[in-house]
């Protein structure tokens, strides 16, 4: 009896252990063999990373030609003569005057925007006080000089003695720089200026066709 029984326990676990080998089988044939990344996972990457990268634009800068829009040059100095108009009388203390440069060179140019004008002792002396303030009441424009023609730009002086605290100095005349040029010329014209740089008694517009 005993030896029946022992045969019949091994056959149950023979049979367990069968079936447990054929479910196994069974599970890896549905699951198929493993490919470790999804298929599509590569492709979408690449899509992204294209995507998102910038795509390129050209852009251009014009270069300065060092002449105006209209192709004429600026008006330099070794071509202008300098004048004075001082019939545009004052008031409380001021002065009215033209500053006229004429073209006296053999070609069109141009002048725009204002003159640098300091009170000087000569021609080539340096400046006594401040140098002119901007006065922005005119508009700046091109102001096209053929040759023999005249622009000018409005001057005011205040007198000297309007400030007590002026240490005033003699000065000979009005040094002049033309619009983007770094030489002068000079008008005589006598006045009393205010060694003090803080004191302002120049004031300039733009230049105006004459």
């Amino acid at each position: 009896m005993t030896n029946m029984r022992v045969k019949n326990g091994l056959l149950l676990t023979m049979a367990a252990a069968s079936v447990f080998l054929l479910s196994g089988c069974f599970q890896a044939q549905a699951q198929g063999p493993s490919t470790g990344t999804p298929s599509g996972s590569a492709s979408a990457s690449s899509s992204m990373s294209a995507s998102s990268a910038p795509s390129a634009s050209g852009s251009s800068t014009p270069s300065s030609t060092g002449t105006m829009a209209s192709g004429v040059p600026l008006c330099k100095a070794a071509s202008l003569t300098p004048s004075v108009d001082s019939t545009g009388g004052g008031a409380a203390g001021s002065l009215y005057m033209k500053l006229i440069l004429t073209n006296s060179g053999t070609e069109s140019c141009v002048l725009r925007g204002f003159p640098g004008v300091s009170l000087t002792a000569g021609p080539t002396g340096d400046p006594i006080g401040a140098a002119a303030a901007r006065d922005d009441t005119q508009p700046v424009a091109d102001v096209v000089l053929a040759p023999g023609k005249a622009g000018f730009a409005q001057l005011r002086y205040t007198q000297a003695g309007n400030y007590p605290d002026c240490t005033q100095v003699a000065a000979a005349g009005f040094r002049v720089y033309p619009p983007e040029d770094t030489a002068s010329v000079f008008i005589p014209q006598q006045h009393q200026a205010c060694s003090n740089a803080a004191i302002n008694l120049l004031s300039v517009q733009a230049f105006q066709a004459g």
